[in-house]
């Protein structure tokens, strides 16, 4: 027994955070947008290395091409 008070209450506070809408500070929002849009534009992307020549060495070894002879099991 007792169970019926602890289960309303947790059905009103999960009701209450459902529908709570709190006001919105469109203009501080758009301020931290803003500050955010400007610091990201100053840093450039990481430079990635050129894998190139790791591509050509062991080109050989590994065939994208699929040279089983049948031995793929279908269905």
């Amino acid at each position: 027994m007792g169970r019926g008070r602890q289960k309303a209450k947790a059905t009103k506070q999960a009701r209450d955070m459902k529908y709570f809408s709190p006001s919105t500070d469109y203009s501080a929002l758009q301020r931290e947008l803003k500050a955010t849009g400007s610091r990201a534009s100053r840093h450039d992307d990481p430079v990635e290395p050129d894998y190139s020549a790791y591509e050509d060495k062991y080109a050989e070894q590994f065939d994208d091409e699929e040279d089983d002879g049948g031995t793929r099991r279908i269905g």
